[in-house]
This record gives structure tokens, C-alpha cells and sequence, in this order.
């Protein structure tokens, strides 16, 4: 990994159209039909909003709704909780096609799940200790608002606050997990050696992507054109790209990153994983310095578009989107600015074609997930 010099250009753009023509193996099958035997299963609202696809010139435009994902305020529930079945099953020699949530609380086995986080990842690991009746302990770091500190704590899970930014964080979740036997690190994000649970992370979030599918479908707009998706280490884009080219149809791929902390886009105009110095941003679930190791390689192939937004125009994609009943906390809201960004008259004609037929935004949390 190459750390990225203070001076380095931090151009707010990328393109590259060719990029819907790489393909890759799909996500397992499996995945969605054990997010169907969680507690509260439904999947979220696609909703479709005409007033923004006019303003960006698209013929329809939805947003994927995450404020209330199995009774959590964002979508990172769905790779945390793959993530720890297929992590726990593992460490206890049982098979996950077999082994349902149930069973597993009934061994009780002497695990702590130890998790770094800026806020929605953290409280999601929580969540799942929670049912299956394990401790845990959360590291977060500064920056992270007090709410969302407290809701990690509501779900009965232990918080130590580092006073360091996020890549700091997650060494010291790491750390703290190589020194305890009973412990099982349950990371959204991947480094040599560390990367069997972040895989399973992201192919939990696949259900996202076949949802949208359906839904489109049952809407009369499928294909999408263009997807949107809020970026922090990159495990959901890795998970977008997996999803959109492995199969038939094959959509411009966005990402929007805070430009307090663009490391994808940084590493994309390097052509190599970089860390980049990471400012203050509203965007807190999004404030990421080094991109993922697994994601990386995906991205770099599959990307179309990659956009850095401030949190100005954030706060105004947050205000439309409440306007019109989307309840977008900051990360969620910064896939409208990002579109808006991207679909300027200067940068649209770098997108491939097709792009504004059917735009989808993802709202990866709920304003409840991120107080802003």
C-alpha cells in the first residue's frame, strides 16, 4: 500500500466506460435465503422519485431505502450478519447451509466478536452478539457521533473509543483480537492476511443488489442504467460490481466518496491502492484513508465513475431527499449529490450510454444511523 503525499492532486473525477466490460463470478446463491430466516426479514423500500430524474435528465430514478434494514438504520447489517454466521460456523466446524441462527445460540460457544467502525458496521455486529447471546467489544474512533456511539452500546455491546481516525481503529480491533483466543474479528475491510471474513461481508450484501432486481423488474424499469454507491473501504461497490458484472445487464457503476477522504478515487487515478490523509466530514461512515485489499482489484476492473462531494452538497441532497419522505443520513444522501456531480454537462458525455434510463441511488442509512 502506498501512502498518498500531501500535495498529491486530489482530482474530485474519474471515468472509464470501458470498465462494463469486465466480468466476474457471481456472489453465492445462498446468501439471500439465509437473510430470510433473520428475525424482521423484508426487504427495503425501492422507491421512485420523479422530480430528481428530471432534474438529471434520467427517464426514471428510484433510491434504495436502508433507514430500516432489519430493525437497524442502515444496510450493513445484511454483510455483518452473513459475515459472523459464516465466521462462527467456520471457527466451529459446522456447515452454514445447515446450521441456522438457532442452532447456533444453542451451542453457546465461548466467542467475543471484536469489530472496528465509524458507526453503522459496528452497531450491526453488535446486533448479531446480541441474538445469538455473545459479548462484544466495538472500537471506534474519533469523529463518530455520541448517537451513534450510544447506539452500539444500546445493543449490549462494549465501546472502546480510540482517539485516532478509523485506519487506527481497526489495527486496534485487530490487535486486540490477536492477543485473546475466544475472540473473533469480524472486519469490513480486507489487508494481506485478512480476508476470508471481509469476503463473506460483502457476499452478504449481494441481497441488496438482488432485491433491486426484483424490484425494478416488478416496476417496469429494469435494467438499471446507473447505479450510485456511497464508498468508505469500498466493500459495497466491491459488492455492486460483483453483482452487475456477473450478469446480463451491465449498468455505469458510481462511486461518491467524501472529499474530506477519496481514497478509491485517489487510487484510481494512481492506478494502485493508495492511503490518503483523511479530513473532518459529516460523512462519517465514509471517512476511510486506504480502500480495501479485496476491493481493490474489483474496483480498479469494474468501476465506470468515481466522484468525490463535499459535505455541503450532501447536506442539500439531504434536505431534497427529506422532502420528499427519504429519511438519507449523510452517507445515504451523498449518492444523490454524487449523481448530481457526475451528470454535469462537462462529465455526462464520459459516461457510457444508457446511464439515464433508470437511475438508482443507494441510501445506505437512515438519518437515525449518523446524526449529521
Amino acid at each position: 500500500m502506498v501512502t498518498a503525499p500531501a500535495s498529491l492532486d486530489r482530482s474530485s473525477w474519474f471515468a472509464r466506460p470501458a470498465a462494463r466490460d469486465w466480468t466476474c463470478p457471481p456472489a453465492p446463491r445462498d446468501v439471500a435465503a439465509f437473510h430470510r430466516t433473520l428475525p424482521g426479514h423484508a426487504p427495503t423500500p425501492l422507491v421512485e422519485l420523479p422530480s430528481p430524474a428530471a432534474e438529471l435528465g434520467a427517464r426514471r430514478l428510484f433510491v434504495k431505502d436502508e433507514s430500516a434494514r432489519l430493525g437497524l438504520p442502515a444496510f450493513k447489517i445484511l454483510g455483518a450478519s452473513w459475515g459472523v454466521h459464516r465466521a462462527l460456523c467456520d471457527r466451529l466446524g459446522l456447515a452454514p447451509g445447515a446450521t441456522s441462527l438457532a442452532v447456533l445460540r444453542s451451542v453457546r460457544p465461548d466467542v467475543r466478536l471484536v469489530t472496528a467502525t465509524d458507526g453503522n458496521h459496528g452497531r450491526a455486529v453488535a446486533a448479531m452478539a446480541r441474538l445469538l447471546g455473545l459479548p462484544a467489544d466495538v472500537h471506534v474512533p474519533h469523529g463518530v457521533h455520541p448517537e451513534a456511539v450510544a447506539a452500539i452500546k444500546a445493543e449490549g455491546a462494549a465501546v472502546t473509543e480510540i482517539p485516532a481516525p478509523y485506519d487506527e481503529a481497526v489495527r486496534a480491533a485487530a490487535d486486540a483480537a490477536a492477543s485473546d483466543p475466544s475472540a473473533l474479528l469480524v472486519q469490513d475491510t480486507a489487508w494481506p492476511g485478512y480476508e476470508r471474513v471481509p469476503q463473506w461481508i460483502v457476499e452478504g450484501y449481494s441481497t441488496l443488489f438482488t432485491e433491486i432486481d426484483e424490484q425494478l423488474a416488478e416496476a417496469g424499469a429494469a435494467p438499471a442504467g446507473l447505479v450510485a454507491i456511497p464508498v468508505g473501504v469500498g466493500s459495497l461497490a466491491q459488492a455492486a460490481v460483483t453483482h452487475y458484472r456477473s450478469g446480463r445487464s451491465a449498468p455505469t457503476l458510481l462511486s461518491v466518496e467524501p472529499d474530506a477522504a477519496p481514497c478509491v478515487l485517489a487510487s484510481l487515478h494512481q492506478d494502485r491502492p493508495l492511503t490518503v490523509e483523511t479530513g473532518s466530514t459529516t460523512m462519517a461512515g465514509m471517512n476511510c484513508a486506504t480502500p480495501s485489499t479485496l476491493a481493490w482489484p474489483v474496483l480498479r476492473a469494474g468501476l465506470d465513475a468515481a466522484v468525490a462531494v463535499t459535505d455541503a452538497s450532501t447536506a442539500r441532497a439531504m434536505r431534497d431527499l427529506a422532502d420528499l419522505g427519504v429519511p438519507a443520513g449523510p452517507c445515504g444522501a451523498a449518492s444523490l449529490a454524487g449523481a448530481r456531480a457526475a451528470l454535469a454537462p462537462d462529465r455526462r458525455p464520459l459516461l457510457a450510454s444508457g446511464h439515464e434510463e433508470t437511475i438508482v441511488l443507494l441510501i445506505t442509512e437512515g438519518r437515525a444511523a449518523n446524526p449529521a
